[in-house]
């Protein structure tokens, strides 16, 4: 019996890599979402109050909680749904590092306040 070396052309190396993929794209669907949570939390007093989870931080308990939880949900649904696929990284990476900037834009002050029209 002959042993089977595994080859850049055989699939016995290839592994899927959509777990990798959807922890990447959760990685932005979260920061993202924080982006979101504190603007509209900036934007409206009753979204504001809305987040106060406790009191010694403030609202910021519940835009970050909120965001961790929107997170863990496209982290597992992603990872459910490509869980044997391989997908596009290429793809998947700009779509995260687009998420993720503007994510980031929306939690920077000067920024927020331009969209606000302050």
């Amino acid at each position: 019996m002959s042993a089977q070396n595994p080859t850049p052309g055989n699939n016995l190396d290839t592994l899927p890599n959509g777990p990798g993929a959807a922890a990447i794209l959760a990685a932005g669907i979260g920061s993202f979402a924080l982006g979101v949570f504190a603007f509209a939390g900036d934007a409206s007093p009753p979204i504001l109050h809305a987040f106060n989870f406790w009191n010694p931080t403030g609202p910021l308990s519940g835009v970050t909680s909120s965001a961790v939880i929107v997170w863990l949900v496209a982290w597992f649904g992603l990872a459910r749904r490509w869980k044997a696929s391989s997908i596009n990284l290429a793809r998947v990476n700009l779509a995260a590092l687009i998420m993720l900037l503007a994510g980031l834009l929306l939690t920077f002050p000067p920024f927020m306040d331009l969209l606000q029209g302050k």
